[in-house]
């Protein structure tokens, strides 16, 4: 009973920071181009990190290293760049409802590659949980299927994902997760920066206001939505299996829709119900076989 309430005070938090992450990125974007967010959303989890990272060479094995460095690629450098970049062609509600195939893709993969094991119950969590989430858009914002190679970045962030959760549920359950993230992020350092540099960064007027209010918010998400929650993410993942990780993507949309009623949004009982949908789906998924 603690290890589940545990899993799921991991899981809440998760969800509050990633979804609070999507208005610091669109901060960022207001000066800077979706490179550069990306790029200082890396940068900064990197170096935030680099003083575990000493500790983390010592502790993983070094035939660990190269799955480590795969799995920040995976789970966090590629998708940052590809999200930053879709949301330059397409509305964000699309954007939530791909980025919600995240654990499809999980079950996919992982049966396909990793043998992992998906009843029904669980496959039937993940279906009531999208289906819920697509309620959820549909109720909110109006849904554009435009510019669809653009939708097609977020399609491919959601398979690394997949992948990227499978692979450190399967392989590195015995590395620590502040040592995964860690020895990861500090990997990147070096091509963040050189994105960063090559798009133009250090020749903005740097001190003014909008730019460093800009940096600012790309920093915070480094440090939150990037470091900090990477090191969560993967405590949940093996503590709480690759399915219940992967399904933090439902939480998300209601963190955004907590910030839509500071903004002066309403909340519809309609979508009230979409929560409900979701939770039960995520349920579903955490329910454990009776032998």
């Amino acid at each position: 009973m603690r290890d589940r309430i545990i899993n799921w005070g991991i899981f809440l938090l998760l969800s509050v920071i990633w979804g609070s992450s999507f208005i610091l990125m669109k901060e960022g974007m207001h000066v800077l181009t979706p490179y550069q967010v990306a790029s200082i959303r890396i940068l900064s989890a990197g170096l935030i990190l680099t003083p575990f990272a000493v500790k983390a060479l010592k502790q993983i094995p070094q035939n660990k290293w190269l799955l480590v460095i795969l799995s920040g690629l995976l789970g966090n450098f590629f998708p940052a760049y590809l999200f930053c970049i879709a949301e330059t062609q397409i509305d964000s509600s699309l954007a939530g409802i791909l980025n919600a195939l995240t654990p499809l893709f999980t079950i996919l993969v992982g049966i396909s590659f990793f043998q992992l094991k998906a009843n029904a119950t669980k496959i039937a969590g993940v279906i009531i949980g999208f289906i819920g989430l697509c309620l959820l858009m549909f109720t909110g914002k109006t849904v554009s299927f435009q510019n669809i190679s653009y939708a097609g970045l977020v399609l491919l962030a959601t398979v690394f994902y997949g992948i990227n959760v499978n692979m450190v549920g399967r392989h590195m359950k015995e590395v620590g997760s502040l040592n995964i993230a860690s020895l990861a992020f500090v990997f990147l350092i070096i091509p963040s920066a050189i994105i960063l540099y090559y798009t133009g960064y250090t020749e903005m007027a740097l001190s003014e206001t909008s730019v460093i209010k800009a940096t600012g918010a790309s920093f915070i998400l480094g440090v939150l939505g990037t470091a900090f929650a990477s090191i969560i993410f993967y405590m949940l993942v093996k503590r709480a299996g690759t399915l219940f990780a992967s399904m933090v993507t439902y939480g998300i949309p209601f963190v955004a829709v907590f910030w839509g009623l500071l903004d002066g949004e309403q909340i519809t009982l309609l979508q009230i119900g979409c929560l409900g949908i979701i939770l039960c789906g995520v349920y579903l998924v955490n329910k454990k076989e009776k032998v």
